[in-house]
């Protein structure tokens, strides 16, 4: 009975880290950049491998670069950080009807590797989750986020001074480039990103905020506003 009970965790986790090498791969040049603009932005290599390895955020952790940058201070960084994985409680409630019944223990250590990634591929799968499958699945995500986040530091620092002077620029260009493919699909997402920079501009204007909080105000205000506004006419069409 216990060799059997072996055998089936040894074959879950098998198929969690066959599932986890496309994320692997897929995460290899997101997180080569991240560590490259992180070495542009003034982190240590141990800034910038312990960011991956507790933050394990792309998108935050992309954002929290910009925020260091523009010297932002802590806890405003933690807060803009955190409205921006908001939607992770929403990833995680929905699988949590979808995974095999566990101690909270066990979930909470593999909740921590659910990632947009990482959600798409368990949420996808045809048999129940289970905890070994999970564990394989986020090993194979989060090692290659951590790993390649400290191979672009490490490569950003023996880049040449002009290429370097360009990492700057490029951050800006990456959340241009994962914006406009957004904006072509959910008109939603034009109205937020509208209303979110014009709430910015008037609370910078002000100058009763920094830029931190002005950010994160206006993120989350913005984004309850087009939420209800949405909302409202959804239920309007379905009148």
């Amino acid at each position: 009975m216990h060799s059997a009970a072996l055998a089936k965790y040894k074959s879950e986790l098998i198929q969690g880290i066959q599932a986890g090498i496309s994320i692997a791969i897929g995460y290899f040049p997101v997180a080569i950049a991240f560590g490259l603009l992180a070495e542009r932005t003034g982190l240590s290599i141990a800034e910038t491998v312990m960011m991956s390895a507790i933050v394990f955020a792309g998108a935050a952790q992309y954002m929290s670069l910009s925020l260091i940058a523009a010297h932002v201070g802590a806890w405003e960084i933690i807060m803009t950080t955190f409205i921006v994985n908001i939607r992770h409680f929403l990833m995680s409630a929905s699988l949590n009807e979808k995974v095999e019944k566990d101690s909270i223990w066990i979930k909470a250590l593999y909740g921590f590797g659910v990632t947009d990634e990482t959600y798409a591929v368990a949420a996808v799968r045809q048999e129940m989750v289970t905890a070994p499958y999970m564990f394989g699945l986020c090993l194979m995500a989060y090692s290659s986020w951590v790993i390649n986040s400290g191979i672009g530091y490490i490569v950003g620092e023996n880049l040449p001074a002009f290429l370097q002077e360009s990492m700057g620029i490029a951050l800006y260009a990456l959340f241009i480039g994962l914006l406009v493919p957004s904006l072509k699909k959910h008109r939603k997402i034009i109205v937020l990103a509208l209303l979110s920079a014009v709430i910015n501009s008037v609370l910078l204007t002000t100058g009763r905020l920094s830029i931190g909080w002005s950010i994160a105000l206006s993120s989350l205000f913005s984004s309850v506003v087009v939420e209800c506004i949405f909302r409202k006419l959804e239920v309007q069409q379905d009148e």
